[in-house]
């Protein structure tokens, strides 16, 4: 790892620093800079972000919380090594909450919400012609930030941030297929058209297929590495 890359950790500025700690950390799993397994070394990420221990464990603690890492007796913490089983499961939850959205949206969303993301799918797409994990995930991010509250239900779309967060690290392992990027992106502009049209119906099959066409993208990666 070099200094770049420890500068890109650290965080620059007080107010929210737990937020803004797991936030650098969340991406790190997230793109694969700390792959699944990978220790945890307090001090070494202190030096890394420039915090301190305090700060550094209240963040550890809130994505132990959210699955990302795994404490271990007598090693510490780590990356969440994600099983075939449990990204199955992870995707079972997604397909409902995120269809759920989906309907709601399309049922609740303001006319600034829909334009708003019209842009994230516009944005997404830029994205996969010029490819970054770090850029993909922000920009995923956002889409399903604006789906989540557009849905008006602060319930099921916190549920789904938590759901998202886990999918996060399960994505990276089938971002470089081209074939799927081409897919998904069609897939997410039948959806926003479904949504502009107010079909909660299409709306809610279209974001099934799409959910599940991811699921079996990321657990075919899955099964191949384990092979």
């Amino acid at each position: 790892m070099t200094a770049t890359d420890d500068l890109s950790m650290r965080v620059q500025t007080l107010p929210g620093l737990r937020e803004q700690v797991a936030e650098r950390l969340r991406m790190a799993i997230a793109t694969g800079r700390f792959p699944a397994g990978t220790r945890l070394i307090e001090r070494e990420l202190c030096e890394m972000m420039g915090v301190s221990r305090t700060s550094l464990r209240e963040a550890l603690r809130e994505l132990q919380a959210d699955g990302l890492i795994t404490l271990q007796p007598n090693r510490g913490m780590s990356v969440s090594v994600v099983s075939e089983k449990t990204a199955r499961s992870i995707y079972e939850v997604r397909v409902v909450l995120e269809s759920l959205a989906a309907r709601l949206f399309a049922r609740n969303a303001t006319p600034v919400q829909m334009k708003q993301l019209r842009e994230s799918v516009d944005r997404l797409a830029e994205v996969y012609e010029d490819f970054s994990a770090e850029t993909f995930i922000a920009a995923k991010t956002r889409f399903y930030d604006i789906l989540c509250e557009g849905s008006g239900n602060e319930v099921a779309a916190d549920m789904l941030r938590r759901i998202h967060t886990r999918v996060s690290q399960l994505r990276v392992v089938s971002l470089g297929s081209e074939e799927r990027a081409r897919e998904s992106i069609r897939e997410l502009r039948e959806f926003l058209s479904a949504l502009e049209a107010r079909d909660e119906e299409l709306a809610f099959k279209l974001c099934v297929a799409h959910v599940e066409a991811a699921a079996e993208a990321a657990l075919k990666t899955i099964s191949t590495r384990k092979d």
